[in-house]
């Protein structure tokens, strides 16, 4: 909104020109949406502890997780009201990749707060049935994938995708195959969010290193020297993806300060489906779908785990009649703590390893 009312009076002082450059509005965007989030969240947890919506522990889950029971949950409206408003404020509104990535974030946090309610008012601890929430998720990605297939605002290929560490390739995708693969990203992103936030502060911190990293890439893509410098793709328009991915990452921060071991409040589906929509929608948007695996190894080696734990568990259930484990539990942070590893280091480590990630994603910049 600030960019379309105030760089005309650039004329009575030069200051109000800064609102014109997407690196100025980007870190106003994160600033904004940090201090949102930091205001939002005590009246929000006041909120969430009236109307009794708790946390509900998994029997069969950590012992040590049981003393998190009655924890207010939801708390991932305070990361969607943040990141959203800030992006309103700061970002160009006539922007497609900014609507779309807003109506992932959001369709996707309607769906989780379903779910959330579900859980903790209606007292069903499966919350939203499986099937209906992948519905919605396919729903959404399907919708995305038509509408860059059948209107296009890129100069590239709607259905042309970047490669990781190769400048000259790219993959091109069958139109009706493409859509089917921005529904996959879409949920598959959105999932594996959800699956990794099990501990304090781990989903969050990790999405707060996604998203940052997705913010630098999107300015990078935007601009016609870098992009053709370091051999991505030009996508005019795409530098206001970077406002959009730093008010959600510091969203993520400010939430953070009270989603820090011991946890005041958890984002819950609410948040985990939202952020893991958003990051995936703007990994598409960008056509840099397969380096969001890279940005998101954690996150992928969390679905992972679980994928193999169910599978090897299914396969010695046939073959030796009964069930074993590869882990001790599944996902993978779980494992760990099963290992007697305190929850701290386990959360820390884990960021530590976003952070290389993420590091090994900026590398593929130069190792084209």
């Amino acid at each position: 909104m600030l960019y379309h009312l105030l760089p005309q009076y650039a004329d009575v002082h030069i200051i109000f020109n800064l609102f014109r450059f997407i690196t100025f509005r980007a870190t106003g965007a994160l600033v904004t949406s940090l201090l949102l989030a930091f205001l939002l969240g005590p009246m929000t947890i006041r909120w969430l502890e009236r109307m009794r919506f708790g946390e509900v522990v998994r029997e069969h889950g950590p012992q040590s997780h049981l003393g998190k029971a009655g924890t207010p949950t939801m708390g991932g409206v305070i990361i969607l009201m943040a990141s959203g408003l800030s992006t309103l404020l700061w970002a160009e509104l006539t922007n497609w990749y900014i609507w779309i990535t807003l109506v992932a974030l959001i369709w996707m946090g309607l769906i989780g707060f379903m779910d959330d309610y579900l859980k903790v008012v209606k007292r069903r601890p499966g919350g939203l049935i499986a099937r209906y929430k992948m519905i919605g998720q396919l729903t959404l990605g399907l919708g995305i994938g038509l509408f860059l297939v059948l209107r296009p605002f890129a100069p590239m290929a709607p259905n042309q995708t970047m490669l990781p560490f190769f400048s000259g390739w790219s993959l091109w995708i069958w139109p009706p195959l493409y859509v089917v693969f921005v529904a996959m990203v879409l949920s598959g992103s959105s999932n594996a969010v959800n699956l990794t936030d099990g501990l304090d502060g781990l989903a969050t911190g990790l999405s707060a290193i996604a998203a940052a990293t997705f913010s630098i890439f999107a300015y990078l893509m935007g601009r016609v020297d870098s992009s053709t410098y370091l051999g991505l793709f030009y996508l005019p328009g795409s530098g206001e993806l970077a406002i959009f991915a730093l008010a959600l990452s510091g969203a993520c921060l400010g939430f953070l300060w009270y989603n820090a071991h011991p946890a005041e409040v958890f984002m819950g589906d609410t948040g985990a489906l939202a952020i893991g929509s958003a990051i995936g929608a703007m990994a598409i948007l960008l056509k840099a779908e397969f380096l969001l695996v890279i940005v998101g190894g954690v996150f992928v080696l969390e679905v992972l785990s679980v994928m193999l734990q169910v599978g090897y568990f299914r396969y010695t259930a046939r073959r030796y009649g009964e069930g074993r484990r590869l882990l001790r539990m599944a996902p993978i942070h779980h494992h760990f703590e099963q290992l007697g590893w305190p929850e701290s280091k386990i959360v820390i480590r884990f960021w530590i390893m976003g952070i290389l990630c993420s590091m090994v994603a900026f590398a593929a910049l130069k190792i084209r």
